[in-house]
């Protein structure tokens, strides 16, 4: 699925964009279905807390801004569902990651038109803390996303440090979401990655990332799917201890117990 020359610029630099893993008519499904899994199943609410937000917003735009989001939207739809076992996606993660590949979890991630927020810049193993690197995130974009809607940016290279400490709370010591010192890792610096509807772009669960706010009048809604090794132990955090779907190869012998066992009957 990926070539050796985007599977060298993973490994060197932490993310890639895969270019039209799904096709219009595969897109146009998930953007339909997905805009009734956003009115029916989505929350919509102040989005990361922390002081990083006195930091990348206004104070009007802090007191606006906006994240609707949602957990294991392919357990709601079947275009979703279809998306996140594609023979090419799952294709290409076993190019990241190996022969043998398991779903972990899906979350939609949405910012509304102009007051949606920024995320500031951070590693994804503090919601889901894994022993090794054999984790990949995957950002499916159903809308064209840009520098002006929050596209993703990232640090390159910055995996390669594996987990770093987050801040993990406000001044007053209570807690916040686990985000990077912003005085250390600026979001202006790092290096944008624009895709199109249709892309995919896959980065390590410890590539340092964020987005700036959506500026524009539509929406930007992005899946994030999370695949990894089934051979990486989770340490903490989003949907521990549960199996997911094995998308390719196959479940190694003895990293899950046997699903009949005792004295089953036929």
């Amino acid at each position: 699925m990926l070539t050796p020359d985007e599977i060298a610029f993973f490994h060197e630099n932490g993310y890639v964009r895969i270019r039209q893993v799904y096709s219009k008519v595969e897109t146009a499904a998930m953007s339909d279905e997905l805009d009734s899994l956003i009115q029916n199943w989505a929350t919509t609410n102040f989005g990361w807390s922390g002081p990083w937000r006195q930091v990348y917003m206004s104070p009007d735009v802090e007191k606006k801004s906006q994240l609707t989001h949602l957990h294991d939207l392919h357990f709601y739809s079947q275009a979703w569902c279809r998306a996140v076992t594609s023979p090419r996606m799952a294709e290409a993660m076993a190019d990241l990651l190996g022969p043998d590949v398991e779903l972990h979890h899906t979350t939609l991630h949405c910012k509304p038109p102009e007051t949606g927020m920024p995320f500031p810049m951070h590693q994804d193993s503090p919601f889901y803390q894994h022993e090794g690197f054999g984790f990949v995130d995957a950002i499916v974009h159903v809308d064209d996303a840009t520098l002006d809607n929050g596209c993703l940016k990232f640090i390159p290279g910055s995996h390669k440090q594996g987990h770093l400490q987050h801040v993990l709370k406000n001044p007053d010591d209570t807690s916040c979401s686990p985000h990077l010192p912003t005085t250390d890792y600026r979001l202006a610096e790092a290096v944008p990655c624009p895709a199109e509807a249709g892309d995919v772009v896959a980065f390590s669960i410890y590539t340092v990332h964020g987005s700036e706010i959506n500026g524009t009048d539509k929406w930007r809604r992005l899946v994030r799917v999370g695949y990894r090794d089934p051979r990486n132990t989770q340490i903490a955090g989003q949907s521990i201890g549960r199996a997911g779907l094995m998308v390719h190869g196959l479940r190694p012998t003895g990293v899950l117990e046997p699903t009949m066992s005792g004295n089953a009957r036929l």
